[in-house]
């Protein structure tokens, strides 16, 4: 049976004010809110997903609206500690006017293995870098009326770990989700999967004696990897659980199907299918415009609706 990681399905984050997260990513970012729903342990808080206008896998990026109660995280070891969105070339002076414009915190262009990317702050903190990537992207962004196809965020092209010993890391990298290890440079460490073109990058950065980090506000949740199916993915648990590491059994997500977990540096993994995907529920053209619930909170709606913010 072939398990074959196709680099990330998706990766989610902790944010706080779920009105402010929303204008963020869909107003200054110009991704499309792909799905609005809840939080399948938590019904009384939000669970955004945005993407791409066609929702692919690899361009999914979701949060857990916490509210303003929600501590803030520290950025230390056993974390994903930057995540990057892939852009087009020529569009990294567009994105600096931008962010100006906006008041975003951000610092100026750099060039790292060969690929100039802009870091960019989120409203909690959370560090974004958008990045000019060296292998052409050929994924279609998500328009707005002030981002055009020449500069709009096309998905994922890599998230960076931070961890103490990056050894244990690599090894679940290389020998259970097809990373190979490409560049490195001083404690940086580059990983790439050669099932995909795209969302295909894992950077490990080694900091010995690093505090550990803290999940919380502005803070990556968990990394989640691509396969095809619900076959590749219960032939990849097997391989992972005779790793002697403690995976969950598969989740139905509504949207794909989950397993999960925590790989020897500490960082949540989720392995994700393709299946069913975003539009299980509502077509493509009404993605993100209508609350959906999972099927054992619909009885509870208009409750449920009485607590959320207000968009």
């Amino acid at each position: 049976m072939e398990t074959n990681v196709i680099g990330l399905h998706h990766v989610t984050a902790i944010a706080g004010d779920a009105k402010k997260n929303y204008d963020f990513y869909t107003k200054v970012l110009g991704m499309r809110f792909v799905k609005k729903t809840v939080n399948f342990d938590d019904p009384q808080t939000y669970h955004f997903y945005y993407g791409n206008y066609q929702a692919e896998p690899g361009t999914i990026w979701t949060f857990f609206p916490w509210g303003n109660a929600v501590p803030q995280g520290r950025r230390g070891t056993g974390q994903a500690t930057e995540v990057g969105f892939s852009v087009p070339e020529g569009s990294l002076d567009f994105w600096l006017k931008r962010l100006e414009q906006h008041g975003v915190i951000y610092n100026k262009p750099a060039t790292k293995f060969g690929e100039e990317y802009l870091t960019v702050l989120d409203p909690d903190g959370l560090k974004l870098e958008l990045t000019v990537t060296a292998q052409k992207d050929n994924r279609s962004g998500n328009t707005t009326a002030e981002i055009g196809d020449a500069q709009a965020i096309k998905g994922f092209s890599g998230t960076t770990l931070t961890l103490a010993n990056i050894q244990p890391t690599a090894e679940i990298l290389t020998e259970l989700l097809d990373y190979k290890l490409e560049m490195e440079h001083v404690n940086r460490y580059r990983f790439v999967n050669p099932n995909s073109e795209t969302a295909n990058v894992i950077d490990l950065v080694e900091v010995p004696g690093e505090r550990r980090g803290h999940v919380a506000g502005g803070s990556v949740h968990h990394v989640a990897f691509r396969v095809k199916d619900d076959a590749a993915q219960l032939a990849l648990r097997e391989k992972i659980e005779s790793r002697g590491l403690n995976i969950t059994p598969q989740i139905d997500r509504q949207y794909f199907h989950s397993l999960y977990f925590r790989e020897p540096g500490g960082v949540l993994f989720e392995i994700a299918t393709d299946n069913p995907g975003f539009t299980v529920d509502e077509s493509l053209e009404e993605l993100g415009q209508n609350l959906k619930l999972p099927a054992q909170y619909e009885p509870h709606r208009s409750t449920i609706e009485s607590v959320l913010v207000k968009l």
